[in-house]
Formats: structure tokens, sequence, C-alpha cells
């Protein structure tokens, strides 16, 4: 007589068939909850992430001047844990974003490039941080005054890589204010440019966003969201949130990301919220003479080691 039991049961994805030889009703028990624990995966095993990201470093091969500064190992951390430590994937998405900025050249933006789409205040970065420290983006679309979709984008996309600048230490995401009181489909952007701008922030600024808060937005507003909420993946939709100033929960959610002292009365805090676009302008030419700095065009021409242009 076989005193032997089989159990079907699923590990990491497989169906295997077990053959258990049951001695104590404990032992068994044990055994399925050893067995179905994580055995030293890389998202909880700090050695196991080191391998990975030199790993991904070492498929990434040879990378210009720029690419290096751009692939910290924070960077390449961001997208191993987007993909589950797959290296693989993460050095596929890694990949189109290094392409992409190859063409773009985000870092070249300057501010006299794009000051005129900031002249009403549409977009600016703010002068107070959240809680945790991070860069802090407040947006008006009642404040749009150009309707041209390539420079809508390279401006804001200046500004994201400026706050990215200006984060401190140790941190890795901004947060986004976007004030929608007054909004109305003649004012804000086309479709067509919040799908692309969509595509970008999720493509090629990977989990750099911490939270987004929709505040105060008007009914006709759930008609543009229908259409662009489509476009949000999951990961994006899961840190927006819409707030709205007689809620008391929302109240609670705003507490708990931003100092009332420090958030602008637009956003239920106590602060005044002033934008001066010359006095912003003049901030933005000093972070810019800073990010020529940090990407090295203050110096001439070299090459790295590997005999790849700074380009």
């Amino acid at each position: 007589m076989d005193h032997n039991v089989y159990k079907v049961i699923p590990c990491e994805g497989i169906t295997t068939l077990l053959k258990i030889k049951i001695l104590n009703p404990q032992h068994y028990i044990f055994f399925l909850f050893w067995r179905l624990m994580p055995q030293n995966q890389p998202e909880n095993d700090a050695a196991a992430q080191d391998t990975k990201v030199r790993e991904l470093r070492e498929a990434l091969g040879p990378l210009s001047v720029r690419s290096l500064k751009f692939c910290t190992d924070a960077c390449l951390r961001r997208h191993l844990e987007l993909r589950n430590w797959n290296v693989d994937k993460a050095h596929k998405i890694l990949k189109e974003t290094l392409k992409w900025r190859s063409t773009f050249k985000p870092e070249e933006i300057r501010w006299h490039e794009v000051a005129h789409e900031g002249e009403t205040g549409k977009v600016f970065k703010a002068n107070f941080h959240d809680r945790q420290g991070r860069t802090v983006l407040i947006m008006r679309p009642e404040k749009q005054n150009t309707a041209y979709s390539e420079e809508n984008i390279r401006h804001l996309v200046y500004l994201m890589e400026n706050a990215i600048l200006n984060l401190p230490e140790g941190q890795e995401q901004m947060s986004w204010l976007i004030d929608l009181n007054g909004w109305s489909l003649n004012t804000n952007v086309p479709i067509k440019t919040a799908r692309d701008i969509l595509y970008i922030l999720q493509n090629h600024y990977r989990e750099r966003l911490a939270i987004v808060v929709l505040y105060s937005p008007p009914r006709i507003f759930e008609a543009f969201w229908k259409v662009v909420k489509y476009f949000v993946r999951k990961k994006t939709y899961e840190k927006i949130r819409f707030v709205y100033p007689n809620n008391k929960d929302s109240v609670e959610l705003m507490k708990k990301f931003f100092d009332p002292e420090n958030l602008p009365s637009e956003f239920g805090g106590k602060a005044t919220l002033k934008y001066e676009h010359e006095e912003f302008s003049r901030l933005m030419t000093q972070d810019d003479a800073k990010n020529a700095k940090f990407w090295g065009f203050d110096s001439s021409p070299s090459h790295d080691t590997n005999g790849y242009s700074k380009d």
C-alpha cells in the first residue's frame, strides 16, 4: 500500500507534482510555507539587487558620456524594479529611453527657448517642497497661452528635467499640483498633446512621479478625463488623486503630502501663490548654468574611454 501523498502545487508559475511522505502533518504544512516563501529573490535581497544592477550595466555596453551620467545606479534600479528585476526587460525599456534622449535632447533645452510658454505661469516649479522634500511642479491649465503642441511639450520636459536636477540627494521623484479651477475645453491642451505628454512621461520618466493632485476638477473635466484616462497606465493611475476642497478626506490627503503653511491657498493651504515671470526666468537661467555644468556643456568636447562622443 502506498503511504505517499501526491499534491499538485503551483510554484513560481509552474504546476509541479510533488511526492511527499507524510510523517507528521505539521511537517507538510511547514514544507508548503517554506516552498511558497521567496527564495533570495532580488526584490528582497540587497546583494542580488546589486548583482542585477551590474548585469544591466554590462548589458547596456559602451555608453556616451551623457548616457553614463543618466544611467546612475538609482536609474538602473528604477527600471529593474519596474520589470520585476528582469535584466532583459529592463534593458529594453532603458535602451528606448536612451534612444529618445539622444534625439529629443532634453538636457540641451534652455529656458530662453521655452520662456514664452511660461509667461502666464501655466507650469512652473514651486518655491516649496512636499513633506518628503520632493520638488513640486504647479500646473494651471486655465493659464494656457499657446496652441503649439511641440512647444508645450518642450516646455514641460524642460521643467521636469529642472525638477529632477533640483531633487535633494536620495530623492528620485517629484510631485505635481494641477489646479483645475476655471478649466475648460477651450483653454486646455488638445487631447493629442495630452496623450503625447503622457507617452513621454510614462516611457521616459519612469517612476519619477510620486503623486499627481487634480485639484477641484469641474464636472466638465470628467468628459475630457474619460478619453485621456485610457492612455494612463496602471502605475501612473495609482498616483493620481482627485481632490475636492470641501471633502474632508481630500483635505486630509493634502495635509499628508503638503505642509498647509507652504501650500498656496489655491490648493487649500495658507500661502499666497505668486508667479513673477521675470524672477522665475532669472532662477531658471541660473539653473541652466548648473545644468550645463552637470552635463559637461561648459567643458571642451571630449570622448569617453569607449570611443563614444558626448552626444
